[in-house]
C-alpha cells in the first residue's frame, strides 16, 4: 500500500476526550500544504482550526461538520493523488476496526497536582512528563491558572519534566498576594522552585506570568536555562488594557465576565460557555475578588513595568511570542538585541491555545529537543 497520512482528532489540553467538527477548510480532494488550516474542532475548553500535519491531498474526510468523536479518532486521510482509491477504503477500514478509544485517552498524561508553601502561603503545583535534564516551568497570566497549558504540556511532557504554577491569588493557590508587586511573585516561583530542588530551568511565562519570570530571570539569571515570553506584559511599546483588567476583576456573573473574555482571542468566537463557566466559578471564590483587584490596581499604578524594562538588558537571551493583534498587551518594541520576537499575527493575547501547535514547535526548540 502507498504512503497514506492519517488525520486524527487532535488532543488538545490533557483533560480532552473528545472534539466535534466544525467546517473543513479544504474540500475533499484539495491539495494541502503542511501547516495549512485544514479543520475547525469544538471542545469543552475552546474552539480552534487544526492545521494540516503533512502535505498531500485530501483524499477523505471521515468526520463531516456536526460530528462528535473521541480524541485520536480518524477524521480525514491525505495521499499522493495516484494513490489508489482501493488503497484509501483499505486503511480507513483497517483503522476504524482496530481504533479504540481508551488508546487515544492513555497517550495523554496527568498533571500531579500537589501545594507547596512558600512565604507561609500554600501555592498549588502541577508536575507531568519523566523525562531527564533541565525541567520547563509554566507561569499563567493575570486571572488564569496552571490549566492555560493544558494545550502545551502534553507535548513538553514526552521531553522534559514540566512544572506548572498557579500564581498567588489564583487558581487553587492562596489568595494573598501580598503586595502584588512583580518582584514579589518572583520570589514567589523562586521558592517553589527551591522547595522542589530545581536549581535551573526553562523559564515559560504568559502575560503577567510572563513579566514575573522576566524580573525572575534579571534578579536571579543563575535559574533560567533559557526564558521564553509569550504575549508578556510590561514590554517596552506595549500597553495595559485597564477595561479588561477591570471587568475581569469586578465581573460576577457570565453576562460580565465574557465581553472581558472575548477581548482576550483574535476570535471572539473561540471563546466558550465552559470557558466563561469556569471564570465565573473561580471569581465566587472566597478571596478572589480582593487578589485580583489589588493585581489590577498595582499593575495600573505601579512603576513595576518601568523597572522591569530597565532591567531586561541584564536578561542575555529571550525568545518572545507576540501579536501585533494583542488587545490586552499590545505589541512590544524596541527590546533588547539579545530578544528574539516571533510574530503570531493570527492570533490574539493567546497565541498558546490559538495556535497550539505553532507554540508548541517553538517551546519544543527552546528546551533544546528540536
Amino acid at each position: 500500500m502507498t504512503a497514506v497520512t492519517p488525520i486524527r482528532m487532535p488532543k488538545w489540553g490533557l483533560s480532552m476526550e473528545e472534539g466535534t467538527v466544525v467546517d473543513w477548510w479544504k474540500p475533499q480532494g484539495a491539495s494541502v500544504s503542511e501547516g495549512d488550516d485544514l479543520v475547525d474542532i469544538e471542545t469543552a475548553k475552546i474552539n480552534n482550526t487544526f492545521e494540516a500535519p503533512a502535505s498531500g491531498v485530501l483524499r477523505r474526510i471521515v468526520a463531516q461538520p456536526g460530528e462528535t468523536v473521541p480524541v485520536g479518532a480518524l477524521i480525514a486521510v491525505l495521499a499522493e493523488a495516484q494513490t489508489p482509491e482501493a488503497d484509501i477504503e483499505a486503511f480507513v477500514l483497517e483503522f476504524q476496526a482496530s481504533f479504540t478509544p481508551q488508546d487515544a485517552a492513555a497517550e495523554g498524561e496527568g498533571l500531579q497536582l500537589s501545594t507547596v508553601t512558600v512565604e507561609g502561603r500554600g501555592i498549588r503545583v502541577g508536575r507531568a512528563g519523566s523525562g531527564e535534564g533541565e525541567p520547563v516551568v509554566l507561569v499563567h497570566g493575570y486571572s488564569g491558572d496552571l490549566n492555560t497549558w493544558a494545550f502545551n504540556i502534553p507535548a513538553l511532557a514526552t521531553v522534559v519534566p514540566v512544572i506548572a504554577i498557579d500564581l498567588p491569588g489564583h487558581g487553587e493557590s492562596n489568595k494573598d498576594v501580598g503586595d502584588g508587586s512583580l518582584a514579589g511573585l518572583a520570589e514567589v516561583v523562586a521558592g517553589v522552585l527551591l522547595e522542589l530542588g530545581v536549581a535551573r530551568a526553562h523559564l515559560i511565562g504568559h502575560s503577567l506570568g510572563a513579566a514575573v519570570l522576566a524580573r525572575l530571570a534579571a534578579d536571579r539569571p543563575q535559574l533560567a536555562a533559557s526564558l521564553t515570553l509569550i504575549a508578556p506584559a510590561y514590554m517596552p511599546g506595549g500597553t495595559l488594557n485597564e477595561d479588561f483588567l477591570t471587568g475581569v476583576a469586578e465581573g460576577m456573573r457570565a453576562k460580565d465576565l465574557k465581553p472581558a473574555l472575548e477581548m482576550l482571542t483574535a476570535d471572539p468566537g473561540l471563546i466558550t460557555r465552559e470557558m466563561v463557566e469556569d471564570m465565573v466559578r473561580y471569581k465566587r471564590l472566597d478571596g478572589v475578588e480582593e487578589a485580583l483587584s489589588a493585581l489590577r490596581d498595582r499593575m495600573v499604578s505601579s512603576d513595576d513595568g518601568a523597572a522591569l524594562q530597565a532591567d531586561l538588558a541584564k536578561i542575555p537571551r529571550a525568545v518572545v511570542i507576540a501579536s501585533r493583534n494583542d488587545r490586552i498587551v499590545g505589541a512590544p518594541a524596541d527590546l533588547p538585541a539579545g530578544f528574539e520576537v516571533i510574530w503570531m499575527d493570527e492570533a490574539g493575547h493567546l497565541p498558546h491555545l490559538e495556535k497550539a501547535q505553532a507554540v508548541d514547535e517553538i517551546l519544543l526548540r527552546q528546551v533544546g529537543s528540536r
